[in-house]
């Protein structure tokens, strides 16, 4: 893979950011007073990554202490300013698939687009559905589509992940994709699926995916599981992708050596 990118979440600094409470869907006004009690602010973060050479990053819903136009005219100042890109607003709740909370769910979701287009994010990560049984998929797809005409139009383009119980299976992801008419980007997650067939189960959603959330595991010491990040790392991606592989885990150190492998653990195959 030539010239891989490389991006941090802001989940990958939580702690660092002194772990803002989370909210979600059903919650109308943010825990402010979670926010700005650790060694980094959201509005530093941008040129905190470019210290450290990376240039892209994505931002849970969740770490942005403030929707009010000031502080995200602010924050992309912020990310103008040093040079980054955000790749993703990940929208990191809501199920579109619940019979009783898909309708307020939607809703939800889609008020954050208008947020996603004032930060100037390529994308927005929308979570595909939690709950899974018969018509959930042609739900879920339906919801989607929708959502991606609207962002669409605010220059957004809105992506699912392998996630939670509607995705668990790759069959699963290329069904949605087939009902949302590829109108829907896949961000593949290493860290979502488990078990013996974790890497034949990604290897069969890799060729779909247009990003990717590179999500290492640590030992107590804060060293990276290698072998399993290489794996994962190795698997058959679209021929011209790049990524980014969006770092979302083991604060600074462990950005540092999971950047390490991408950019020099990563061989081609002979």
């Amino acid at each position: 893979m030539k010239d891989p990118i490389i991006a941090v979440s802001s989940w990958a600094l939580h702690e660092e950011l002194g772990k803002p409470a989370f909210y979600g869907a059903d919650t109308k006004e943010i825990p402010v007073e979670t926010h700005n009690n650790g060694e980094l602010s959201l509005l530093e973060m941008p040129a905190a990554l470019k210290a450290r050479g990376i240039r892209t990053m994505e931002i849970c819903h969740f770490h942005l202490p403030s929707r009010d136009k000031e502080y995200l005219e602010a924050l992309r100042e912020a990310m103008d300013i040093s040079g980054v890109t955000l790749h993703a607003l990940l929208i990191d709740d809501g199920d579109l698939t619940n019979p009783k909370t898909g309708p307020r769910d939607l809703e939800w979701i889609h008020d954050w687009l208008p947020v996603a287009a004032q930060l100037g994010a390529q994308k927005a990560r929308v979570i595909a559905g939690k709950t899974k049984g018969e018509g959930c998929l042609q739900t879920s797809a339906m919801m989607l589509r929708l959502l991606s005409r609207y962002a669409e139009a605010l220059k957004v383009h809105v992506t699912t992940e392998n996630w939670f119980a509607l995705l668990d299976s790759p069959t699963a992801v290329q069904a949605l994709l087939n009902h949302t008419e590829n109108r829907i980007g896949l961000n593949l997650d290493f860290g979502n699926w488990s078990g013996a067939d974790k890497y034949e189960r990604l290897a069969a959603i890799a060729p779909l995916a247009t990003s990717c959330h590179a999500k290492a595991d640590f030992n107590e010491d804060g060293d990276i599981y290698f072998d399993d990040f290489l794996s994962c790392l190795s698997l058959p991606y679209p021929d011209d992708f790049r990524g980014p592989f969006t770092l979302v885990a083991g604060g600074w150190k462990g950005v540092e050596s999971a950047c390490e492998v991408i950019l020099h653990g990563f061989k081609e195959p002979a």
